[in-house]
């Protein structure tokens, strides 16, 4: 890799969806919790995504899991999950407050 600073971006995929972990995730331990909940019949296992957004999935013997960990430049607007998101609007950039009118920018 070149000089500039980097950082580690893991991105769990269960059954085709993709989830792309929030910063200081401990993916050995949701790796275990993962084989433990497959192992054990079916489980549910929770986990914080960029943003800080909990998410609590089924595992179970079926469930397709697929880790990735890349080594990617480090981008100050990724380095604070919250960063790029606010709470007031979601994903399509329309405010929560349950108005269907266009952001304001």
């Amino acid at each position: 890799m070149t000089d500039q600073a980097t950082r580690v971006r893991t991105e769990l995929t269960i059954n085709d969806t993709p989830f792309l972990m929030a910063q200081g995730q401990d993916v050995d331990d949701l790796k275990q919790r993962i084989e433990a909940a497959s192992q054990a019949g079916g489980r549910f296992v929770d986990f914080i995504v960029v943003g800080d957004r909990a998410h609590s999935v089924l595992i179970t013997a079926t469930t397709r899991v697929v880790v990735t960990v890349d080594i990617v430049p480090f981008d100050v607007l990724e380095a604070d999950d919250q960063a790029p998101y606010d709470a007031n609007f979601d994903f399509d950039g329309y405010p929560t407050n349950g108005q269907d009118l266009p952001p304001t920018w």
